[in-house]
């Protein structure tokens, strides 16, 4: 028996008899809108599994699920008892299923609070002034915006600021099986990419198990990845999160080729071969090794490097090899010798 279980059975609260998910759905006639990315989870033992893999949540803990839709994970991180749960719905059909649950819940001693808001725009800070409980995050992420939340939490963990301002604030999130492969992904695995590299910068990632396609209504094209993401306690890399997640982007920008390629791409073409050689030979990075047969620590030294490189030449920083060449005006003189500009954009 977990400790949880025996949490419950000891002190003798438990949920109410409620209708099952499906039922919900079916009385309150909700479907699953395919422009929000929603697909439903009815299983319950799979939902308790999920919330099984965020670890011990304590009585004084604090819960953000994410997307809870009709409420099948709500149910199983409930009966975990936490202090508070928060739920961040952006659908308000779901409305009245989530009323349901924060009912049941009240007589339990557990705060509820149902916030119909979009995550990529939601105040943990505001909603959760105090740090002085533990955060789980928690979710059934929709596809179209998992990989970009991830980013926006990394950016937020790399600052201690939001739901991270605490080192403990752990992620149990679901992913297309393909994302939380590359999530996890070591070196030299095809499937290492920008994001494996910037997950285990900042955390320590493990798959935690498959949900097949099939559990879901309506049943997606693909299998779901259930992945757990602890922050490390010493961040391998104090740089900037918006300087590494450049660097990293332009080494994986060409994964299948040598990786001086895309990490070029930083620089200007004038003189673009000689200053990336020299990067490397600083970095101690071979410069003929694929972006996904690079470590973690070389990565963060070839961003070390670029680093110190705009130091040196701050007119660097802002270069976009993307970006339209710009050309001077003719010189008074109707001198046609024209000096190029290569655009620049601010790193985000």
């Amino acid at each position: 028996m977990s400790q949880a279980t025996a949490r419950v059975l000891n002190s003798g609260m438990r949920l109410p008899p409620l209708p099952t998910i499906r039922e919900l759905v079916k009385l309150y006639k909700l479907q699953a809108m395919k422009q929000l990315s929603q697909n439903f989870l009815m299983d319950e033992r799979l939902t308790d599994k999920i919330v099984k893999s965020a670890g011990r949540i304590d009585p004084r803990d604090i819960v953000l699920e994410v997307g809870p839709g009709p409420g099948g994970i709500t149910r199983s991180i409930l009966r975990r008892q936490p202090q508070r749960l928060i739920l961040v719905e952006k659908d308000r059909r779901f409305g009245e299923t989530l009323q349901l649950l924060r009912e049941c819940a009240s007589p339990l001693d557990m705060q509820v609070d149902i916030y119909y808001d979009d995550i990529l725009r939601f105040n943990i800070e505001q909603h959760i002034p105090e740090i002085t409980q533990r955060i789980h995050l928690i979710g059934n992420l929709p596809f179209s915006i998992s990989t970009r939340l991830l980013i926006n939490w990394y950016a937020d963990l790399a600052a201690r600021r939001g739901a991270f301002r605490r080192n403990d604030t752990c992620m149990t999130l679901t992913f297309q099986k393909e994302v939380a492969e590359r999530i996890c992904a070591p070196v030299g695995s095809e499937q290492r990419c920008r994001l494996s590299v910037m997950s285990q910068i900042w955390t320590e990632p493990v798959m935690k198990f498959i949900i097949p396609g099939k559990a879901f209504v309506p049943k997606p094209q693909v299998d779901v990845g259930v992945v757990k993401l602890m922050p490390l306690k010493q961040p391998k890399t104090q740089l900037p999160f918006s300087l590494v997640e450049r660097v990293m982007r332009h080494i994986f920008s060409m994964r299948q080729k040598y990786c001086r390629r895309g990490y070029g791409t930083l620089l200007p073409p004038d003189g673009r071969e000689e200053a990336t050689q020299t990067l490397f030979q600083r970095a101690d990075v071979r410069d003929t090794l694929r972006s996904f047969e690079l470590s973690v620590p070389q990565c963060l030294r070839l961003a070390d490097v670029y680093a110190q490189y705009i130091k040196e030449h701050p007119e660097v920083e802002g270069y976009d090899y993307r970006g339209p060449k710009i050309q001077d005006a003719a010189t008074p003189s109707g001198d046609n010798d024209f000096t190029p500009v290569y655009n620049v954009v601010k790193c985000i």
